[in-house]
């Protein structure tokens, strides 16, 4: 027996991996799940809203351990960690061992955050060997690294050739809209590409829930930024005809479920991913990659542990961009992709369309190994060694 105390949610990271590791850890060991109450709805899917709650703690059990009553059980424990802080999400159970997950971005940490590592967990597992570097260097001893994985039945390389726009260049680009995900060099990229052919098309999914991470775009170098009122699609087609996009070459995204993210994936030639930091290995990276699509990325953060020079297009040049909170207090450093070399990539991949298949073919092989299953096989053999 395990308890699992993990985030859920079918269009945004930390909740998709919540929603498998759930699912896939269930197959090996019984478990009992604790989270936040969820509909249909917020799974996205009836059968895994179905089966999720069946693995649900009972109710009773549940409000004891919610409202203090139930501190401690005598099982092993695999909670989501608060990103900045390395205090638990969730209810603070203690159990016969306890294991944290975290992925975080703020590579300039308080001691206190490092001692709440130390005090909640008696192992810290980091989602990138970014992630467990920052945290070794800060003092945190009892850390390793499981990366997170991808659904072979739903992302993998079969028929993986457009269907559609098949007369086009399609540019792929996903993640939460923020200064962080590095959209503002796509956008600045895209319209260099853009006013060369005619032929390109830009495909985003960029939905961002959080307005205060979207607002970080107002710091970038690259692009106008002005939020307007009105629906997500009005406000981004905005930015992207304020920065002189043309958007009849544009199809703007609206939240979906990751299941269906496939098709997008595959009716496209190209994802670009000029990210600054990524405290693990980009979600959306690694689905884009394991359907054998080329990616243009930056060698950097936790995008190391899954590009190389024979399945990407990397992006190298990088300058340190230095991130203050809002006293002004230096949180992280993060890497600053040249703009330059990203366009220049971005036209080789154009210009080079059958050498670009190569890329894609070694990402899907690549990555194929890189599932959910071995994900919670990782997590139950830490857990279930320790378990008394």
């Amino acid at each position: 027996m395990i308890y699992l105390i993990l985030p859920r949610g079918n269009n945004f990271g930390w909740g998709v991996c919540g929603m498998y590791l759930v699912k896939e850890m269930s197959k090996i060991t019984q478990v009992k799940y604790i989270a936040d109450e969820f509909s249909v709805v917020d799974i996205g899917d009836e059968l895994d809203f179905y089966f999720l709650k069946n693995k649900l703690i009972e109710e009773a059990e549940g409000k004891k351990i919610r409202d203090g009553v139930i501190t401690q059980v005598d099982y092993p424990i695999l909670q989501a960690m608060d990103n900045q802080t390395l205090l638990p999400s969730g209810p603070n159970l203690k159990g016969t061992f306890k294991a944290g997950y975290t992925f975080f971005e703020t590579n300039i940490l308080p001691q206190e955050y490092i001692q709440n590592g130390r005090d909640n967990y008696d192992i810290v597992v980091a989602g990138s060997t970014w992630c467990e570097e920052v945290l070794r260097n800060h003092g945190l001893d009892n850390v390793t690294t499981i990366i997170q994985g991808t659904d072979p039945q739903i992302f993998n390389s079969f028929h993986s050739d457009k269907e559609l726009f098949r007369d086009k260049f399609v540019v792929f680009s996903g993640g939460k809209f923020e200064i962080r995900k590095g959209q503002d060099i796509v956008i600045k990229a895209y319209k260099v590409l853009q006013d060369r052919h005619k032929e390109v098309v830009l495909v985003n999914s960029w939905f961002n829930s959080w307005a205060d991470s979207m607002k970080t775009m107002a710091a970038s170098t690259h692009i106008k930024f002005d939020i307007t009122s009105g629906d997500y699609v009005t406000i981004m087609n905005k930015i992207l005809q304020d920065n002189g996009i043309d958007l009849e070459r544009v199809i703007t995204l609206v939240p979906r479920p990751n299941a269906l993210m496939a098709r997008i994936y595959k009716n496209s030639d190209i994802g670009l991913f000029p990210n600054r930091c990524e405290g693990g290995t980009n979600l959306v990276l690694m689905e884009y990659m394991v359907c054998g699509k080329p990616v243009i990325a930056s060698f950097s953060s936790g995008h190391k542990d899954v590009i190389n020079k024979d399945n990407s297009i990397m992006i190298k040049n990088m300058e340190p961009l230095c991130i203050n909170d809002g006293s002004g207090t230096r949180i992280a450093t993060w890497d600053d992709p040249d703009l330059d070399e990203t366009i220049e990539h971005l036209e080789w991949a154009y210009q080079n369309r059958d050498e670009l298949k190569s890329y894609g073919l070694q990402a899907g092989n690549d990555l194929k190994g890189l599932t959910w299953k071995r994900c919670a096989e990782e997590f139950v053999e830490i857990l279930e060694r320790h378990k008394t």
